[in-house]
């Protein structure tokens, strides 16, 4: 793949698009949000949002605790490791996870999703978490933090079916329901040395798996997407108080490659401190079959893809990622 050159005069915009007037039920503020929004999902598949309602006072809460968590000796984040769970939840350390074939990524994450101690299936279970008194208030945050991640990805849903010409409603029960999965990765980048920088992947290029992704980054940036038709690679500049948002393989293709799901990585910049990053992924309805929606097949157009249940579909991506 190619790489953006300094002396290159192009560059890929990626739209920030503020949808606090959506929030506050203001039809033709939203009529604007659904257009834009929908613009940006189709081309570059990136874009940042502002005015989505999740305070900084949180937010800020979060990253505190994380970095109270990562910071714990190596033996007790390693009690929590992802592999002592059949859900893929907890620790997992720098180097485990090779998203680009040359390159392990460089950094370490801990995963959380919807607590179900039942939980019998694909993606579903109990979350680990390290003692109280080890890391107070890790837990209780993170859970606050991913409660509110799970109301604003139900609205950010709402938001595409409009721009889809479908019900606000069509992705709710995809979305929100018991089966749904949705989960939520903290991640830390070491630092990176002038000599290193660009030379290593914090992750390397991927596609999401499921259908769309909010990540809430810190003012470092190493954010990069993937322009196809130039071969080079564009940064996602860190806005103040945005989250991230990008189409998964799953949208791309339930919406017949309407909406892109875009390559990116993070290239972690040379920095004296660790870069963090908070990704919520909404993978979607485990039983749901994706399949084209009808408002995104033109006249004489096919189906581009055979039917998948989201199941099958996770798994796989998932299983070839580690």
């Amino acid at each position: 793949m190619g790489s953006v050159t300094p002396d290159s005069d192009f560059s890929v915009t990626i739209p920030v698009i503020d949808i606090s007037g959506y929030l506050a039920g203001d039809a033709a503020a939203t009529a604007s949000i659904v257009s834009a929004l929908h613009s940006a999902a189709i081309s570059p598949g990136f874009f940042q949002i502002t005015g989505h309602g999740v305070s900084s006072e949180l937010r800020l809460r979060l990253l505190t605790t994380l970095k109270a968590f990562f910071a714990l000796p190596a033996d007790r984040k390693k009690r929590l490791h992802r592999g002592n769970s059949n859900s893929l939840r907890g620790y997992e350390s720098v180097g485990e996870q090779r998203l680009e074939a040359a390159f392990a990524d460089q950094k370490e994450g801990f995963m959380i999703g919807e607590h179900l101690p039942d939980g019998k299936r694909f993606l579903q279970g109990p979350n680990q978490w390290p003692d109280e008194d080890e890391c107070p208030g890790f837990r209780e945050t993170f859970m606050e933090y991913f409660g509110e991640l799970r109301k604003l990805s139900k609205a950010m849903f709402r938001l595409m079916a409009e721009g889809l010409g479908l019900e606000k409603q069509y992705f709710d029960a995809f979305v929100d329901s018991r089966d749904s999965v949705t989960m939520c990765r903290a991640h830390r980048y070491p630092p990176t040395t002038p000599e290193q920088a660009g030379k290593t992947r914090g992750i390397g290029a991927h596609s999401d798996f499921g259908a769309l992704t909010l990540l809430m980054q810190d003012d470092i940036g190493g954010l990069e997407v993937f322009h196809r038709p130039t071969g080079t690679w564009h940064p996602v500049t860190p806005v103040k108080d945005a989250f991230v948002v990008n189409i998964g393989d799953m949208m791309e293709r339930w919406t017949n490659n309407r909406y892109t799901s875009t390559l990116h990585r993070v290239i972690t910049p040379a920095s004296t401190r660790d870069r963090y990053s908070v990704a919520f992924f909404n993978e979607g309805l485990l039983d749901q079959v994706i399949e084209c929606i009808p408002t995104c097949l033109e006249p004489g157009e096919k189906p581009l893809y055979e039917p998948v249940v989201v199941e099958e579909h996770l798994a796989k991506r998932y299983g070839n990622s580690y």
